[in-house]
């Protein structure tokens, strides 16, 4: 059977890792040892013990992106995926434990004198893999040398597969406290993400390729009849149609939803935080897969947030990435996984790290590098960065969730770059506390006053305004709010007229349009054309 085919603009991807929804700090074996110790295996056990508290909790809306399973299917399956976690995974529970054990040691006997006497009372589950040292005000603490945990036992492909299922609707379960279980309508491909068959299967969406695809997934994985007949539904021989064509010149910009802005001109093509939707029958408006170009020279990473890295889309498009640029870390914090080594051994093979105020040449332009605060809780990371692009002249600022709560830095860089012509703001104001995506890194839980105060947030109004006031754009867009509608099951946020940062962000769009800026709140899809004759 050799009859051309393509694979399904509808077909869902999920990228799974242990039977939950992959991101950063599941790739990395030590983030991911504390995160199914102190999150994943609590929210299972929690919903064994009382199924119906967590069914109550999700039919409140303030319970959205809380520790409870969205899950209506057989028990027997959770109870399954917690004897299976605890047996497969124990390494990795073990390596989170001693690490919160010896965090105390740390704490208590490193007072400033010399830490050589310590790497004998490492446990043994961490010996090679940490140094210790102590800051400045000497604070001790421990640094990770990620390379080595990679090339480890700890590091566990074979708990990464792939979900495939026809989507249509918006709706899936939040993706921090809901492992994912494959029905009769879900075939899950045990799959590692470096595999080439991901990149094999995935360019059909664009390029037709033999239906002989299925014979090899079948006969690989060892498919049942069923799962067959599933697995062909995923493919059509009807073309796909063409994305609209570039501009002769000039800049197009298209917004693919939250933090997704895609640059292009005639030599080069930037995107920034890919996440990007499904297109079926009743969707909002929106781009999807069929709009992207055939190749994406640079993909550019802000923070390893779930929402910005996010391997669902990732995977799906990596044979049309020239190059993925993401942020320099502090290299070897626990809460600052390197994002350069997460994408390397999920086979990303072009990965560059750049740092604050780092330049990248491109035809005709350039793409630098600026700092990036706030949004991270206070706690000390350094993989984040906003991004600054030049093409024939025209600047814009991509500034994701930074939070300006030092104006002074803007200062400082408007005497960098001057001013920009458009920028791409976040202004998610609320944010979660500390808490929510960091906690289970914590040696133990912090004070509840203390978490609350510490928030993943970006610029409300007023700091919002400092960076306008800095560098006095002609147009400004307010993103990455969580607002569309196929982004609950990553970000959990709904919004309504009061919630706070929809008042915020009106505020500052009044604000602009007071100045004489152009200034709207996206949602679903935009497209701006910048040349010589035209700006729309």
């Amino acid at each position: 059977m050799n009859e051309q085919v393509y694979l399904r603009t509808n077909v869902k991807v999920e990228p799974l890792w242990n039977n939950w929804y992959a991101w950063p700090l599941l790739m990395q074996p030590v983030t991911a040892g504390c995160i199914t110790a102190k999150l994943h295996l609590r929210i299972l056990d929690s919903y064994l013990q009382a199924p119906h508290i967590h069914k109550a909790a999700l039919k409140n809306p303030a319970m959205r992106g809380g520790p409870f399973m969205d899950y209506s299917g057989g028990i027997e399956k959770v109870t399954k995926l917690v004897n299976d976690t605890r047996s497969e995974l124990a390494d990795l529970i073990r390596i989170s434990e001693d690490l919160s054990k010896f965090n105390n040691v740390l704490i208590e006997e490193a007072q400033g004198f010399s830490l050589a006497e310590l790497y004998e009372r490492i446990p043994e589950s961490l010996r090679g893999f940490v140094e210790l040292g102590y800051d400045l005000n000497n604070n001790p603490s421990i640094r990770l040398i990620e390379p080595l945990l990679y090339s480890s036992d700890y590091y566990k492909p074979e708990m990464q597969s792939i979900q495939l299922s026809n989507i249509h609707g918006d709706d899936r379960a939040f993706v921090l406290s809901t492992p994912r279980f494959s029905d009769e309508n879900e075939l899950n491909l045990p799959l590692t993400y470096n595999d080439p068959l991901v990149d094999k299967l995935f360019r059909m969406k664009y390029e037709p390729g033999s239906l002989n695809i299925c014979d090899e997934i079948a006969e690989r994985f060892d498919l049942n009849s069923k799962q067959i007949e599933l697995l062909y539904s995923f493919f059509t021989t009807q073309e796909p149609p063409k994305p609209a064509a570039l501009p002769e010149e000039g800049v197009r910009i298209r917004y693919f939803g939250h933090a997704t802005v895609l640059l292009e001109t005639p030599d080069v093509t930037v995107m920034t935080d890919p996440l990007i939707s499904y297109k079926f029958d009743d969707a909002s408006e929106r781009y999807d897969y069929l709009d992207l170009p055939d190749r994406i020279d640079y993909v550019v990473l802000t923070h390893s947030h779930q929402d910005h890295v996010m391997f669902e889309t990732l995977l799906q498009i990596r044979h049309k990435i020239g190059t993925i640029i993401v942020p320099k870390n502090n290299g070897g914090t626990l809460q600052d996984p390197s994002l350069r080594f997460v994408l390397k051994a999920a086979g990303f093979e072009n990965v560059i790290e750049m740092d604050e105020m780092d330049e990248l040449p491109v035809k005709n332009g350039r793409i630098m590098g600026l700092p990036f605060f706030g949004e991270h809780g206070d706690l000390h990371i350094r993989s984040k960065l906003a991004f600054f692009f030049e093409f024939f002249g025209t600047t814009v600022l991509c500034a994701a969730d930074s939070n300006n709560i030092e104006p002074k830095m803007y200062e400082h860089l408007h005497r960098a770059v001057g001013d920009i012509d458009y920028i791409f703001i976040g202004m998610e104001s609320s944010g979660a506390p500390m808490s929510w995506l960091y906690g289970p890194l914590y040696p133990k839980p912090l004070e509840r006053k203390m978490d609350q105060s510490r928030r993943l947030n970006g610029s409300d109004n007023v700091r919002a305004q400092g960076i306008i006031e800095q560098f006095s754009p002609k147009q400004v867009f307010v993103y990455a709010m969580g607002m569309e509608p196929w982004l609950t099951y990553i970000s959990s946020i709904s919004y309504d007229d009061d919630s706070g940062p929809i008042v915020e962000s009106g505020e500052f769009i009044k604000y602009c349009e007071s100045r004489g800026i152009k200034c709207e709140r996206l949602n679903g899809l935009r497209e701006v054309i910048i040349n010589d004759e035209e700006e729309s």
